[in-house]
């Protein structure tokens, strides 16, 4: 049986994650959940139905609220008192990186932004293997994160990257020619620069094929997650940016692609269901059976791409230059976009500046000569982190003073 422990288990990927194990009877036993705490119900629903050792909470003021609704979900399912072995219990800002030290096998990171940096070099650390959910961790942490992972212990599960995966297994590196991620164009394909000038946080939440998280789905709108996605696949692949393209494909069931030397291209294809990745990263190199409905081939199917307009989403570009520049850039991209959407989100940005300001942010980043100094370290990766967060705050403040003027 596979030991798991669920980073961000209320959250998309890990709610999907507990599905998985809930219908894989015997395979998977989930050791611990860490969760910010805003549920407190969900999360003590999902630590009484699995039986976990320990719950980290990072709100520490919730803790009080996760116990109590320990206490009432083990009432509610008709224990009665000393039947029910109360989980451990761990709170504060570091309680995510105690729970993926909790002994298992595969450690699944569902945190969400670069608060999972440090949870992540955890599990790796601890000798796990770490089923990578949520790519910002690897992004801003670079070599880092590669180092302390080694051959195989590594495993991507966002669905392009792990559709590459799939693709390259048993295949000799020599032989790639490019790798191709596709991208759905979000719910604002085929639209022009100006006309998304007006974009409301609602419309930009309205993915049409993806059910994600509300930061991943504006992400998906602006396509910077396909940017950092592209990031994400040189660091594992070793593959040169200028070998990884980026299609739009809007019916999400070609997850990516590998072109070979011969002229041949290895697809991955299946629904747009999470669970399949998911399923992969936590059982890997093994596959779970039924992990989710294939595709019907008894209807006639069309599958269509169409080339990026860069021109209308510059995120991608913006991202390249980021990565190719590498050190603490990538972290500096990452940052300015937590920043930024906060802000359209909070009704203090436009759609359009989003980008605008995380571009701005960058190519500042890039141009200081202090920027490619010194060797990657987890303090550098974090000063860059809250400096970007600063910048993009002021950068923010002035475009906002600017369209009042």
């Amino acid at each position: 049986m596979t030991r798991v422990v669920v980073l961000g288990s209320t959250g998309s990927i890990g709610t999907q994650a507990l599905d998985v194990v809930r219908a894989q009877p015997g395979r998977f036993d989930v050791v611990a959940l860490a969760a910010g705490g805003s549920d407190p119900a969900l999360l003590a629903s999902q630590a009484v139905e699995f039986d976990v050792q320990v719950v980290a909470v990072a709100n520490a003021t919730a803790a009080q609220d996760v116990q109590l609704a320990l206490y009432a979900e083990a009432q509610r399912r008709g224990w009665s008192a000393g039947e029910y072995r109360l989980p451990r219990l761990i709170t504060g800002p570091d309680a995510a990186v105690e729970a993926a030290r909790v002994p298992a096998d595969t450690v699944l990171n569902g945190m969400t932004g670069a608060v999972g940096l440090l949870p992540t070099l955890a599990a790796l650390e601890s000798g796990a293997t770490l089923a990578l959910a949520y790519k910002e961790s690897l992004i801003i942490g670079g070599r880092l994160v590669l180092d302390a992972a080694g051959p195989g212990r590594l495993v991507p599960v966002d669905s392009e990257h792990s559709a590459l995966a799939q693709a390259l297994r048993g295949e000799d590196p020599a032989d790639v020619r490019r790798l191709v991620l596709t991208a759905s164009g979000g719910p604002f394909r085929g639209w022009s620069r100006d006309r998304m000038r007006d974009v409301t946080p609602e419309q930009a939440a309205a993915h049409p094929t993806w059910d994600m998280g509300p930061v991943i789905t504006i992400n998906s709108a602006t396509l910077v997650n396909k940017g950092l996605e592209v990031i994400e696949a040189h660091l594992l692949f070793g593959v040169d940016f200028d070998r990884i393209d980026v299609v739009v494909h809007p019916t999400s069931v070609v997850h990516s692609m590998v072109e070979f030397v011969d002229g041949s291209t290895m697809v991955q294809a299946s629904p747009p269901d999470m669970r399949l990745p998911i399923a992969l990263g936590l059982a890997w190199p093994a596959r779970v059976p039924g992990a989710v409905p294939a595709c019907d081939w008894s209807e006639p199917t069309a599958w269509e791409f169409f080339p990026l307009d860069s021109e209308a989403f510059p995120a991608i570009d913006v991202a390249r230059r980021a990565g190719e520049f590498g050190r603490t850039a990538p972290a500096v991209f990452n940052a300015a976009n937590e920043v930024c959407v906060e802000a359209f989100v909070g009704g203090d940005l436009d759609f359009l500046g989003i980008v605008d300001t995380v571009a701005r942010i960058v190519d500042e980043h890039i141009a200081d000569p202090d920027a490619a100094d010194g060797d990657l370290t987890v303090d550098r990766v974090l000063a860059a982190d809250a400096d970007a967060r600063e910048r993009a705050r002021a950068a923010i403040a002035r475009r906002v003073e600017g369209d009042r003027a």
